[in-house]
């Protein structure tokens, strides 16, 4: 049923050449070919520059530190309790 029979493609043929016309076929085929050879020799340049295509380009080195880490934050000796600062000190 999914198969491409020899009528699908003739069909597929009629339907291009009536939405592009005779005239505009060669011109994109011409293009094509273009954008396939310059496709090719840009492949094949990478392949001599040692670059792979698949990869993802992520090399970047992992960034260094600039700044020294804060030192920690001094404890609090005072609660909070219903919205009023209490002081341990005078509580006991």
């Amino acid at each position: 049923m999914g198969a491409l029979k020899p009528w699908h493609i003739i069909i597929l043929v009629v339907v291009i050449l009536l939405v592009f016309g005779s005239r505009k076929l060669p011109d994109m085929a011409r293009g094509l070919g273009r954008s396939m050879r310059i496709l090719k020799s840009e492949t094949e340049a990478m392949k001599k520059d040692g670059t792979n295509p698949d990869d993802d380009g992520d090399t970047r080195a992992e960034p260094k530190h600039t700044r020294e880490p804060l030192d920690p934050p001094a404890p609090v000796n005072e609660s909070v309790i219903d919205g009023e600062s209490v002081d341990h000190k005078k509580t006991r």
